[in-house]
Parts: structure tokens; sequence; C-alpha cells
């Protein structure tokens, strides 16, 4: 490293999202000085945490939810949507400590408020925020400077120095260029490589192009090479990722939660081709709205869409594009670029099968389910028969990556020897692959942040104080 360290930090956070500024906030309770530094404008600050709305966490009977969501079942929950690929002790202790996650958000004055219409299934699991994610982040800062935090916008991490597996300096650019610090200790929460299409491409090829990205740009993965080019050791798969359904129309990157579309359920969704691909009423929507990203990205130039009547339009939240409209399945077909013949048939082959003698129950599994289809529909399972008809555009749209850093129950990163950096702490999007290695539930990522992101901030100050 040349030139010589002028300032010296306690903690160093990277990324100024959720996780990150968990962190610093825990931090900054247990040591002198803390620095985050956030590569984003103060403008679009927050990382992925702006798009979002609500929070998993397990809890009894109380004033912020519909019901009580016990350990056990938040357990089964996971273990079921990432078909028990999942490190046991990490997930266990994040559903522990999420009980305090109320008590947390009220204590930085995040006002909680119960789930309104529209909200799917998540009012009983989940407490969401009055103002969203972009609110929550407002009151973290503003939290933070309270609490005299340090905070660098416009600014990125190019180096860290270590020495063994201790890390001694980091290198930092910002607006008002480089500059190398000291650090005690550093907590890297960066969030994952969503927005680095080129690394994407390495797996899925050229698919990746036609990927959009409803996540920060700024999450394009530099630490988490950085990390590994150490020596971290990695955990879940390249190819996963959290991806959701979102409208073909939507821009290539930031356009946020509201570009996602939640009308598979209740209608069906088809490929380029005309074709039903997947069960679209295989479970509750929460907890299978993420995997719909992932489908839409292996079919053929990574294009779908959902075909509903109207029956289905007020089922869902509005959406920010307006669908396609016909008096006919033909005419909606053709405004869509669709085979008219081809979706015609598929969608009378559904309506033949779908059950006419149930209970139709938009907020639970009901018992309307096709009969004799070679792709079922097991739930949510009506005729579409009822002019007009509507249809969206999809495209697979990613929020974050699974694939990043092994951590230990203290958050520190942990070498491809087995052994962890003495001082080198991860939080958030970055080590979720610990335990989300497929597969998601609404809500979790932010869950694993914010545990991750208080025990990754103090257990770094308590480093740093030694």
């Amino acid at each position: 490293m040349t030139g010589k360290p002028v300032r010296k930090y306690d903690v160093l956070v990277i990324g100024g999202g959720n996780a990150g500024l968990c962190a610093a906030l825990s931090a900054a309770k247990h040591s002198g000085k803390v620095l985050l530094i956030e590569s984003a404008h103060k403008n679009e600050r927050g990382g992925n945490t702006k798009y979002t709305r609500d929070i998993r966490y397990a809890h009894n009977p109380d004033a912020y939810s519909a019901g009580s969501y016990s350990d056990e079942e938040f357990v089964e929950d996971v273990v079921r949507v990432t078909h028990n690929k999942t490190n046991q002790g990490l997930l266990k202790k994040v559903i522990a400590e999420s009980w305090n996650i109320p008590a947390w958000l009220e204590d930085h004055d995040v006002i909680i408020h119960k789930a309104l219409k529209g909200t799917l299934h998540l009012g009983r699991t989940n407490l969401f925020m009055l103002g969203g994610g972009k609110a929550m982040i407002n009151s973290y800062y503003d939290a933070a400077e309270k609490e005299g935090v340090e905070i660098r916008y416009e600014t990125r991490c190019s180096k860290l120095e270590l020495d063994g597996k201790r890390v001694f300096a980091a290198e930092i650019h910002g607006r008002d260029g480089k500059e190398t610090i000291e650090v005690g200790s550093v907590v890297v929460a960066s969030g994952g490589f969503e927005a680095n299409l080129d690394w994407l491409g390495e797996y899925w090829g050229d698919a990746a192009k036609n990927f959009i990205v409803r996540g920060s740009r700024q999450n394009t993965g530099d630490m988490l090479r950085m990390l590994v080019g150490f020596g971290a050791r990695t955990v879940g798969d390249l190819s996963q990722f959290h991806s959701v359904a979102v409208d073909a129309r939507s821009p290539k990157y930031d356009g946020g939660i509201v570009t996602r579309i939640d009308s598979i359920p209740f209608g069906i969704t088809v490929n380029k081709s005309g074709k039903r691909f997947y069960d679209e009423g295989e479970d509750l929507w929460p907890k299978r709205y993420a995997i719909w990203g992932r489908l839409i990205a292996e079919q053929p130039d990574q294009e779908a869409y959902s075909i509903i009547d109207s029956k289905a339009r007020d089922l869902f939240l509005p959406t920010v594009f307006e669908p396609e409209v016909g008096e006919s399945i033909t005419e909606l077909a053709a405004k869509l670029g669709l085979n008219p013949d081809t979706l015609s048939e598929t969608v009378r082959e559904y309506n033949n099968s779908a059950s006419g003698n149930c209970t139709f129950d938009p907020g639970s599994l009901d018992d309307c389910k096709t009969s004799s289809l070679e792709i079922p529909k097991s739930h949510w399972a009506r005729a579409i028969d009822t002019p007009p008809y509507y249809g969206y555009p999809f495209r697979p749209g990613i929020t974050f990556t699974y694939f990043g850093v092994m951590v230990n129950e203290m958050g520190q990163v942990i070498s491809n020897n087995g052994t962890p950096f003495g001082n080198l702490f991860a939080a958030g999007e970055i080590m979720s692959g610990n335990i989300l290695s497929e597969g998601y539930l609404a809500g979790f990522g932010l869950t694993i942040g914010t545990v991750f992101g208080v025990t990754a901030g103090r257990e770094a100050a308590a480093y740093a104080g030694k």
C-alpha cells in the first residue's frame, strides 16, 4: 500500500443498506469511531432495502401482525423452500433473534403498521414498515448520524490490506479522491452481484442480457470478488438468485418492488410459444413468487406472459404498467405478439381441466385445481372465460444473488482452511447464501440482514476494542 494512513476508525462498514446500517448502529453502541461508506449518491442510498416493505419474524400474537408465527413453523418454511439446503445453526440463530426485530425497529424510530389489503398472505408472518424500506432506511441514517457514525456517500472500498488474517487498513475512493485509513475491524455489507450481468453471464450465457435488475445498480460484486481473492470460503450456487416476474416494460435497473406483478396464481402463465411451463398455484404466493424469475429465465428468449380474465383483475396489487386487453383470447394474443391459435388451444385445455365444483379462496390453499393436465395447477384454478381478457409481458427481475462468503455465528468470514478472519465480518446479501441457497420467503432477506448486521457490528466493535 502506498501513502501514509491519516485517519483511524474502530469499525469500517462497507455498504449502506439494511445490513450495513444495522452493523453501523450496533457498532456505534460499543465503539468510539465508526465509518460507513455507501457507493450510491445520498438520494439513491439504501441498496435494495429501499425497495422493500416488510420483514418476516417469529412472534406470539402482537400488535403488528394478524397472528403468531412460531420458531418451528419458521424453520419448516425455510427448510421447505430451500429443500433443506441451509445451515441449520445459522438459520436457528436468525429465527431466534428475529423476535427482537420489532423492538430494534422502534428503538430507531421506524414506524410499524399492520398489513393492509392486498399484501397476499403476509399479514400473519411479517410486519410492515410505514413508508416501506425507504422510510426505514431514512430513520436508520438519522439514527446513525445521532450516534456519531461518519457517513460518506459515493464512496467505494478499492482495497483491504491484511496482515495474515487481520485487516489493518483500507483504501477508499470517494468524491474527494483516494484515501487510506487504518481500521480496527471491517464489516462488509455491500450486497451481491445481481447488477453485474457479465458475472451472471458466466452461468446463464447470453440469456443474462435479457434479465432486468430490479434491485440496486450498485451491487456489482466488487467486494465479494475481493474477499474470494483473499481466500474466503464461498457458499451458494452461482446460478441461484432471488428473481421474480417483472413487467417486461420495466427499466433495466432500479425498478424496485413496483415492477413485480402478482397475477400468476389467478390465471395461467405461458412462454413465447403460448405454452404453460409450471404450476401457477403450487403454494401460497409469498412462498413461490421468488422462483418465477428463474423459471422465466429458463424459457426461450426469457419471455413469458400472464393471462387472466376479468374475474381476477382485482385480486392482486395494482400494477404500474397497464395490461394488454382483448375481448377474446385471440385478440389478446395478437396484442401480446403470441400465436392466437396456440394460446387459444392452451386456454381451452386449461379451462376443460379446471375444477368447476370447488370453493375459490384467494387467501388460502383452496380446492380449485386442474385434472389430467401434464402441468397441473394445484390451487385457484378457475376457467379463464369472462371477458375482457388481460395479459402482462414478463421478464426475469433479479433482486439479489445467493452466492457469497461463508460466515460463523459471529459473522466472521471463514477462510478456505476453515478458520475465521479475525476482524473481517460480513452481513446481508453477501452472506445470505449460508441460509438461502435456493427459494425464498417474502421478507426473509431483511431478517437475515438485520440479525447479522446487528451481530457483525457488535462483534466488530468488540474485536476493535481488544
